[in-house]
């Protein structure tokens, strides 16, 4: 038997029915009862696996910021559960056994806010990254008060720091201080959420960064 533990849209562990429900590094998901297995792993389960792994083992450290950047693709699931979903399609290269995450095409926020035009992350001084953006205000709903969502992912280390209340973005710019990653080779993104924290817009790579 299943136990749900936040409610009906809640993550569960066990057995409901034909689903089985469960938490790994602190992402729940959910998965289709296998039947009983007769033979070995065929390889386009072992490849399937792979990918898992390799997915939620990255999407793991943004955690807290998936379920506000995901929720308006969590149909029923959870923002982290939405986004591993969307990057094992999408966001991994290379393959069997040799996949690798495709840091260019991880998208780490989806929505219908507009992003910016044309953003850019170039290293500053120590210990710090700074984003640049032309500002687009009134393109569709972008308002100059919405937030720029600023993300940076150290692979070395396995880390990312990332802000929620980053810039307006008429302010067409903003710094992020990664202290923890300098000398290393960062990734970045950044995408923008609005004042009431109820719209955020699809996120935009903006490139790896040798941080000073």
């Amino acid at each position: 038997m299943g136990t749900i533990n936040k409610g009906i849209l809640g993550g569960f562990s066990g057995k409901v029915g034909t689903v089985v429900g469960g938490t790994w590094k602190g992402i729940s998901y959910m998965r289709s009862r296998s039947g009983k297995r007769t033979g070995q792993a065929t390889d386009l389960q072992l490849e399937q696996q792979s990918k898992f792994r390799l997915t939620i083992q990255f999407l793991r450290q943004f955690t807290a910021l998936l379920n506000i950047t995901f929720k308006d693709f969590a149909n029923g699931i959870t923002g982290p559960n939405a986004a591993l979903a969307y990057n094992i399609r999408n966001g991994i290269s290379g393959t069997y056994p040799n996949f690798s995450i495709n840091y260019s095409m991880v998208v780490l926020s989806r929505g219908t806010l507009a992003n910016a035009i044309a953003p850019t992350a170039t290293a500053g001084t120590a210990g710090k990254v700074n984003f640049a953006w032309t500002d687009n205000t009134g393109n569709g709903f972008a308002k100059s008060n919405d937030k720029a969502i600023l993300i940076v992912y150290c692979p070395d280390l396995d880390q990312t720091i990332s802000t929620l209340s980053g810039a307006n973005r008429n302010m067409s710019g903003d710094t992020l201080e990664v202290t923890n990653f300098s000398g290393k080779t960062v990734q970045t993104w950044v995408a923008f959420i609005s004042a009431d924290g109820k719209n955020v817009s699809d996120s935009l790579f903006t490139g790896q960064v040798a941080v000073v």
